[in-house]
């Protein structure tokens, strides 16, 4: 069976069966061909036959290499077979490419998914994270200032305390200056009045 060769095109293809000669082809007839050259052109028997011979193998050398390019219905029936074999395998080849394209595709898609999956829960937990840290800090800044103004409001309360405590000394202290000084007071004007009644007396 005919098998076509890579690079070879059906006209390429070698006429296998042998060539027939002009004669079987067509219905040309050389001996009266020679006659009329020899009684219309002048030619001898020999001349005529010469050129009736070159003509032969002219007219045959074109049908030989005519034919020569042409196949068989079998070695076309071949080689459209072959080709349409050759169009299912590569038409196979396309389409096993095409799934396994599809497949790597799909399965790149689904990565990209899981890692964009991974790195939303990593930022929501970074989120969750640092919002649980600002919050911790910002209750332990609230402790501070609420133990700092707690020590403020102690040491006002102290103050006012020793304040209280030096007013109500002060009280106390004007208090006695003022007793002292009534006593005092009393004391001079009883001897004021001592000497007052002792001068009457001694002058009256």
């Amino acid at each position: 069976m005919f098998r076509q060769l890579p690079g070879q095109t059906l006209r390429s293809v070698r006429f296998t069966q042998p060539v027939r000669c002009l004669s079987s082809i067509t219905k040309f007839d050389t001996k009266k061909f020679v006659q009329s050259l020899q009684t219309r052109g002048g030619f001898t028997q020999q001349q005529a036959e010469t050129a009736v011979s070159i003509v032969s193998r002219a007219i045959n050398d074109g049908i030989y290499s005519i034919t020569n390019n042409l196949i068989t219905k079998e070695t076309l029936s071949s080689t459209a077979y072959q080709q349409k074999v050759d169009f299912a395998k590569l038409k196979g080849e396309l389409q096993t490419m095409d799934k396994s394209e599809f497949t790597n595709l799909k399965k790149e898609q689904e990565n990209l998914r899981t890692d964009l999956t991974n790195l939303k829960n990593r930022l929501k937990e970074e989120m969750t994270r640092n919002s649980a840290g600002v919050r911790l800090d910002l209750n332990l800044e609230k402790g501070r200032i609420r133990e700092e103004s707690s020590i403020h409001e102690s040491k006002i309360e102290d103050t006012y305390t020793r304040i209280d405590e030096e007013i109500a000394n002060m009280q106390m202290q004007i208090k006695s200056v003022k007793t002292q000084v009534m006593q005092w007071l009393i004391g001079v004007s009883s001897g004021t009045f001592a000497l007052l009644l002792a001068f009457i007396r001694f002058f009256g």
